[in-house]
């Protein structure tokens, strides 16, 4: 069984993250959740456990600690801000879920980015030049379009789903 990383970060619409975990284990992935450190105020930590079966990723762990998930064969970056769309095209890795999209790059791990932000953040050219790193690396991007600022944000337009449409085709024997 494949082993899908879900990387979230701290979005209003974080705390459904569940629809994504769900749409992949029905497609028969196995999946792992890596949350931001501000994440963690967003997500039913509890319900997800009990979802995949797995302790939520936040914190980097010891050298000597066992690895508390299987080796990832995709990421799923959904929702994805502004913050971390910048920090990981830049190469910063400063949390443990930067860490991992910043090395997956180096491991050939497909990695899909489900942005969620808004008008203004995506107007910022730091944004623009951004995306076209993360393209150049390969990453494959869904189709959400920013909502106005100060507003619900479209929560319910956001297809969580898009990511394991846009990963199938890159992890050998997904449908």
């Amino acid at each position: 069984m494949p082993f899908l990383y879900v990387v979230v970060c701290a979005s209003g619409i974080a705390g459904d993250v569940g629809e994504l975990i769900t749409a992949a284990q029905e497609r028969n992935w196995g999946v792992g959740v890596v949350a931001t450190p501000l994440a963690l105020g967003f997500i039913d930590s509890d319900a997800i456990v009990r979802q995949t079966g797995f302790p939520i990723r936040s914190a980097w762990r010891a050298p000597a600690e066992p690895r508390p998930l299987p080796p990832a064969d995709a990421i799923a970056v959904a929702p994805a801000t502004f913050n971390t769309i910048n920090k990981w095209a830049a190469g910063i890795s400063d949390t443990l879920a930067l860490g991992i999209l910043c090395e997956a790059y180096g491991l050939g791990i497909p990695t899909a980015l489900l942005p969620y932000l808004n008008t203004a953040q995506a107007a910022h050219p730091a944004y623009r030049r951004s995306l076209d790193r993360l393209r150049e690396m390969g990453v494959l991007f869904g189709a959400y379009e920013a909502h106005q600022p100060k507003a619900d944000g479209g929560a319910d337009c956001f297809r969580w789903e898009e990511a394991l449409e846009l990963l199938a085709p890159r992890v050998s024997g997904r449908p």
